[in-house]
């Protein structure tokens, strides 16, 4: 089965080779016989019923320095292709969510992984409070009174942005910090979004896992483990990638949203679990396929390219 696929993304010009997870999909499809094409989001236009884009043959390999080749560019209907992997990093802001909505004109008919409106009405942090027995106490609000009671309750609380990524403003407010109110000021000053208030869980110190599911069922795990000092368990501020197998309470997390994956066509997607607790669906852009890969000898890219093959069968009845 030879498909035409584009792939939506940032410049890959800049991309880290041992650690994308769209640069081995990208691999994989090649190794399959696929014909690969790269644009940037920035360069869909639809005109009337027709999403073009600009886009340019890619060819990859696992080369540092030289991981890749665009030929000349093309003017491309993206109706015209098979599919169209749409993995642009977050933010997850209006240009963000104007890609989705463009590539509702060309999806199902051109398969687009994950599913757009579904990826729209899945932000990450929103999506996980429809599991609300799988994450720790929460709230989301821009109510400072309700803020100050729930750390009132709970003493030790993390505060977020709800459309952040990779650990950008995310803030550890330990008893006795005296922060909070500037905090939450500058927040409001600068957004009219409400934030996300979580009870601190200080099992993150032993990791924060990701959980990459693929159509819904769980793949493998990688921990990640926060640098000494740092709160936020992100790869790239520092934290180090370790080996992980998952535990029964992460069976029961993932054969409790699973479906719902399934069901909305995100079938690339990754959660964070910390102390036993879902507090992130990542469906955006996710990532950790080469960490797995290198712990547990597997090679998840091609689990993503026998799902992403079936349901294009599926589309084509």
């Amino acid at each position: 089965m030879a498909l035409s696929v584009a792939i939506q993304m940032d410049p890959i010009e800049s991309i880290d080779i041992d650690a994308d997870s769209t640069f081995v999909l990208a691999l994989e499809a090649q190794h399959r016989g696929h014909a690969l094409y790269h644009y940037l989001p920035r360069d869909l236009t639809l005109d009337g019923t027709r999403l073009i884009t600009r886009a340019r043959p890619l060819e990859v390999r696992r080369q540092r320095g030289d991981h890749f080749t665009l030929g000349p560019e093309e003017e491309i209907e993206l109706a015209e292709l098979d599919m169209i992997l749409m993995r642009q990093d977050p933010p997850f802001d209006m240009a963000y969510i104007t890609a989705t909505h463009l590539l509702e004109h060309v999806h199902p008919g051109t398969l687009v992984v994950n599913d757009p409106a579904h990826v729209r009405n899945a932000p990450e942090k929103l999506f996980a409070t429809l599991f609300p027995g799988l994450m720790p106490p929460t709230i989301i609000t821009a109510d400072r009174a309700r803020i100050d009671a729930f750390r009132a309750q709970h003493g030790d609380i993390i505060v977020k942005p709800l459309y952040g990524n990779g650990g950008a403003g995310v803030f550890h407010i330990a008893p006795g910090d005296d922060n909070l109110n500037a905090l939450t000021e500058m927040f409001f000053a600068a957004s009219s979004e409400p934030l996300m208030v979580q009870a601190y869980l200080g099992a993150v110190r032993a990791g924060d896992k990701r959980i990459v599911l693929i159509d819904g069922v769980a793949a493998g795990a990688v921990n990640r483990i926060p640098a000494p000092g740092e709160a936020r368990a992100n790869l790239h501020v520092g934290a180090k990638p370790v080996k992980s197998e998952l535990d029964a309470r992460d069976r029961e997390i993932c054969a409790a949203i699973g479906p719902s994956l399934k069901e909305r066509g995100l079938i690339f997607a990754g959660i964070d679990v910390i102390g036993g607790y879902l507090t992130e669906i990542n469906v955006t852009s996710p990532t950790g396929l080469q960490e797995i890969n290198r712990f547990d000898g597997v090679s998840l890219e091609s689990q993503m390219w026998d799902a992403m093959e079936a349901r294009f069968a599926e589309t084509r009845g």
